[in-house]
């Protein structure tokens, strides 16, 4: 199953920059990496004669926060943006059970509102969706929808300070999530972590449905330190907090992470950048005594064509450094760093180490009229509620065309593996639970793995009005060892989504 996995993610890999640097290579630019002769000539007030580094917007460093745009000449404005969307849904098995089924409706009603404001060294931007949505299943009904972002960046002559933060409300996790593919158009801050999964506020798998609370809180900062070299720094909090019923009584895990990160950026030539990260994740849980923390070193390479190319390519060593409650550990009572309590149940706690690997492979291609992105992720998680921390893979593809003046098309993609890093004790798993025993957390597997396709279509009616339709479908996966000693069980989740909806977005009014 592994290999199968490996082998599936490295092809995809494979054939998306294969194809890209293809596109790249069958129209180069007159001189490849260098800028044109009058750009060049030009002196830099800043740096004297020597050669400027493209603007921050165009290409901004590579440890840092911040994405290049693929649409680097439009005109900076500071506007106000309301929307609205109503759609319908037929979902199969809305709740997510493992072996589940049935057909269920969910209605949503949503708006949004984003807020663009440029200062002369002040730039703010924020977004805001909200909304409800009606579930006709059992014990549902009713949930609230929130997603709210904000990024303040305070501009000098060398550098930035950036303050984020991403806060949701959501009945289920945001990676693929319920929305089917309507998180790919116009709201999809609902379906996607604003940070990416080294700084946490990210939900990679949907078992049941549980109301939870994900926030990430975010500083940096970057310094020219010449016009090739660029310095940046960067420290989060997040969490994520899981509050009352679930459709399965499911015991999730709430968590808490801190993160930090500092790197070191060098221009090669104007398009080529390489860089070298030191990063830092402190994870802490609600069951007590299971946190740990992890330090990654990385070296990046980026290239990068401004208005085409985006390509991200970043790997290193990871030490995870765990400290176990013995409750929940599968290691004898008789260890050296556990004893036995009044009640005769392992307690104290136990180190270890763990060596592995962390990279990241991100790839943004505008073409005349399609628009690719491709992410791959390896990094510690926080286990999405199911496991106190995890390894996990995380692929995403999202691919946009349009093929008329008022028709486009859409595909999404998403894959997640993910392995336990901590073992609970086997031994407990059949008092969990009962009187003066311990509440077992999360799900007793090894590994789970989660996975999306959709795709969907939009129709424009004038400027202001469109339909959609999309379908995705949703498989949720534990492994064998959940099954204990039984030969079979239901360990897969499969979910249908189809969905209709209209959208009203106005045009933009403008803030002097």
């Amino acid at each position: 199953m592994k290999r199968a996995q490996s082998v599936w993610t490295l092809s995809m890999l494979a054939f998306a920059l294969t194809g890209a640097w293809a596109q790249d290579n069958s129209t180069p630019p007159p001189s490849s990496d260098e800028p044109p002769a009058s750009t060049a000539q030009q002196p830099v007030p800043a740096y004297g004669q020597d050669n400027a580094a493209p603007p921050i917007s165009e290409n901004p460093p590579l440890s840092g926060v911040d994405l290049p745009s693929l649409e680097p000449h439009a005109a900076p404005l500071s506007y106000l943006q309301p929307g609205a969307t109503l759609s319908e849904s037929a979902e199969s098995n809305a709740g997510n059970a493992l072996g589940g089924g049935g057909l269920t409706s969910v209605s949503r009603a949503l708006g949004s509102m984003i807020l663009k404001r440029l200062w002369g060294n002040y730039d703010l931007a924020m977004d805001y969706v909200g909304g409800v949505a009606y579930y006709s299943l059992k014990g549902q009904g009713w949930v609230t929808l929130q997603q709210m972002d904000i990024d303040q960046k305070i501009l000098w002559k060398r550098g930035q300070l950036s303050l984020r933060d991403s806060f949701s409300y959501l009945p289920e996790g945001n990676f693929g999530g319920a929305y089917g593919s309507l998180g790919s158009q116009g709201i999809g801050s609902l379906g996607n972590s604003a940070f990416g999964s080294f700084w946490g506020g990210s939900s990679l798998g949907n078992l049941g449905l549980a109301s939870r609370i994900m926030n990430v809180s975010l500083a940096d900062v970057s310094e020219n330190l010449s016009p090739r070299s660029t310095v940046t720094a960067a420290g989060g909090y997040a969490f994520t907090h899981y509050y009352g019923s679930d459709t399965l009584g499911t015991n999730f895990i709430g968590s808490s992470q801190i993160s930090a990160q500092i790197g070191y950026n060098r221009l090669l030539t104007p398009r080529t950048q390489v860089a070298f990260v030191y990063g830092y994740q402190n994870f802490d849980f609600s069951v007590v005594g299971t946190a740990f923390h992890s330090q990654i070193i990385q070296g990046m390479y980026g290239h990068r064509i401004s208005g085409r190319l985006d390509l991200l390519i970043g790997a290193g060593p990871q030490f995870t450094s765990i400290n176990v409650n013995c409750t929940f550990l599968d290691v004898l009572a008789s260890d050296r760093n556990c004893s036995l309590n009044s009640s005769g149940q392992p307690a104290g706690t136990i180190p270890t180490t763990k060596i592995g690997g962390a990279g990241q492979v991100r790839l943004r291609y505008q073409l005349e009229k399609t628009s690719l992105t491709l992410e791959y992720q390896r990094f510690d998680t926080s286990g999405s509620g199911l496991f106190l921390g995890a390894q996990s893979d995380i692929v995403h593809v999202n691919v946009n065309r349009p093929i008329s003046r008022v028709w486009s098309v859409l595909a999404d993609v998403g894959y997640s593996h993910n392995s336990r890093l901590q073992t609970l004790n086997q031994t407990l798993l059949s008092s969990c639970n009962g009187p003066g025993q311990p509440i077992c957390p999360g799900i007793d597997a090894n590994s789970y793995s989660y996975g999306f396709i959709g795709g969907g279509f939009h129709r424009s009616f004038g400027r202001n009005w469109h339909a959609f339709f999309s379908y995705q479908f949703n498989k949720f996966a534990l492994d064998r060892s959940y099954c204990g000693g039984a030969s079979a069980c239901n360990r897969i989740s499969n979910r249908n989504i189809t969905t209709f909806g209209l959208d009203w977005t106005p045009r933009p009014i403008r803030i002097d």
